[in-house]
């Protein structure tokens, strides 16, 4: 089998290449346009695999997506503009990347006949959830940019499997953690500013509710849709480690030996969804379940960062990520010295 794999220089992305190429025999091509979180790091140990190969192009381009799309079997899209806080300030770029890039996949994909295409979603398509759990029927009520840009593109991916056959399938899954994430989101940011002895920023009173799902779960979830899952379908992937945002942030300071005196308030961001929760029955129900507690996958996560001080270091040293904080956030303070609590 050869698998398109689009995103797969990006976090989940890249975890999903080595996912597949640690278990099955299958060729894998990753196109990925090398956005600000794209990253061939993510992929340097894989990249004499001879089963492994990179292109760099962007899912919009026609011309490239319909080649690469005609050499392959299965289509996997994880490209996708994925921080809610980037589209609040540019929403342009999400609409190209989250719409017309499923788009322009789906026509490829409809003229060479694809046996598979699975497009990666997001549980945030459902809004916010402020009690129960979102089952796969609940009704789409995206409240970002970003969220809506994903809905989109989700709809489009149904309507190519109605109106033409595309064999299509939708995963939509939680907030996830783990190695190789850019460290704007709440996870990664914390680890490294808190490394640093710098202020952590949490947004509100920190009492937004996130269920938490480990990447080597989540691409365990999106594999096992792409090799059993029904065309048209949809399938939330949930972790079932649902957490206030605030807890999060103490327990990764608790496990840096980090004071929590860091945690630093910042007014919350327009829009901001209290709570995301799915329904994963449905998958559960063909024999996927996550495997990864949330302490023990959080606790491999903060080792992780600190072993790759290097990885995440020349990112955040970046203009555009200094920008980006700054605008965010505020202007970064200078760091404490390393080797102590900092308080």
């Amino acid at each position: 089998m050869k698998i398109l794999v689009t995103g797969g220089a990006g976090f989940i992305g890249s975890n999903f290449v080595h996912y597949e190429l640690a278990r099955y025999d299958d060729e894998i091509v990753v196109l990925d346009k090398l956005t600000y979180a794209g990253n061939l790091e993510n992929l340097s140990d894989v990249e004499n695999n001879p089963r492994f190969r990179f292109v760099k192009g962007d899912i919009a381009d026609a011309v490239v997506v319909n080649q690469l799309v005609s050499e392959v079997d299965w289509v996997v899209n994880f490209a996708a503009e994925s921080h809610v806080d980037r589209s609040i300030m540019d929403p342009s770029s999400f609409i190209t990347t989250d719409v017309f890039g499923p788009y322009a996949l789906l026509e490829a994909a409809r003229s060479a006949g694809t046996a598979r295409f699975l497009h990666v979603s997001t549980d945030e398509v459902y809004g916010e959830v402020p009690i129960g759990s979102a089952p796969e029927t609940a009704p789409l009520r995206p409240r970002s940019p970003y969220a809506a840009s994903k809905a989109g593109g989700e709809l489009l991916v149904y309507a190519y499997y109605v109106t033409y056959g595309v064999p299509t399938l939708v995963t939509r899954g939680s907030n996830t953690y783990g190695p190789n994430q850019y460290p704007e989101k709440l996870i990664p940011i914390v680890i490294t500013e808190a490394m640093d002895g710098r202020p952590i920023p949490v947004y509100g009173d920190g009492r937004q509710r996130r269920d938490w799902l480990h990447a080597e779960d989540h691409c365990a979830g999106i594999d096992f849709v792409l090799r059993h899952g029904e065309p048209g379908e949809a399938y939330n992937v949930g972790g079932g480690n649902e957490r206030f945002n605030l807890e999060v942030v103490e327990r990764i300071l608790d496990a840096l030996d980090k004071p929590r005196s860091l945690i630093t308030h910042v007014p919350d961001r327009p829009g901001h969804d209290i709570r995301y929760a799915i329904e994963s029955s449905k998958l559960a129900g063909l024999g996927w379940k996550p495997e990864t507690t949330f302490e023990s996958g959080l606790d491999a996560t903060v080792h992780w960062y600190v072993e790759h001080e290097n990885w995440w270091r020349r990112l955040k040293e970046r203009s555009d990520y200094v920008e980006y904080f700054q605008r965010n956030y505020g202007a970064r303070q200078p760091s404490t010295p390393r080797g102590g609590r900092g308080d």
